[in-house]
């Protein structure tokens, strides 16, 4: 076994995993509760605009921004607790984790694209400040976020519209 294999299987690295990939999960299964019981018929029922994906988009789309989310966190947890600005970038990660999970709850769950509006603004910016803050420990960790800025960024957009459209 290699050095660094040892260390991942380590009680220190094999926790530094479990707090990478545990939130993450724990945010796609709390988004899944809010979403998927209000995907018909209160979603489908929506008016929306020509640029909407098919629903069957979402679940790969979201499965591979969450395998990056765990990925870029994980790095960053490996980096010694002393490292300045690691204890910022990791409170930002799981802020934007946060948000990323209310968003279902505002959205989907209350049936309102209008608390959509109002969680996802914030949550974008909070996504460029992790990558940022990311990017200035580890750049890979910090680009593996900036295709969920991208997604954010566009589904904002979406969102905005339901509501105009809905509101």
């Amino acid at each position: 076994m290699t050095a660094q294999r040892i260390r991942l299987l380590s009680p220190q690295g094999l926790g530094q995993v479990a707090l990478a990939v545990l939130p993450v999960v724990a945010a796609s299964v709390l988004g899944q509760i809010a979403t998927f019981p209000n995907l018909a018929p209160w979603y489908a029922g929506l008016v929306k605009p020509a640029f909407n994906p098919p629903n069957w988009i979402f679940g790969p789309v979201w499965t591979t921004l969450y395998v990056l989310m765990a990925y870029a966190a994980w790095r960053i947890l490996r980096l010694p607790k002393a490292t300045p600005g690691r204890s910022t970038a990791l409170t930002l990660f799981f802020l934007q984790l946060v948000l990323n999970a209310a968003w279902s709850w505002m959205f989907f769950y209350l049936h309102s694209p209008l608390l959509g509006v109002l969680n996802i603004g914030p949550q974008w910016l909070v996504i460029l400040a992790t990558i940022g803050a990311f990017w200035r420990l580890d750049r890979l960790a910090g680009a593996c976020l900036v295709p969920l800025a991208a997604w954010v960024g566009f589904a904002s957009v979406l969102n905005f519209t339901l509501w105009q459209l809905n509101g």
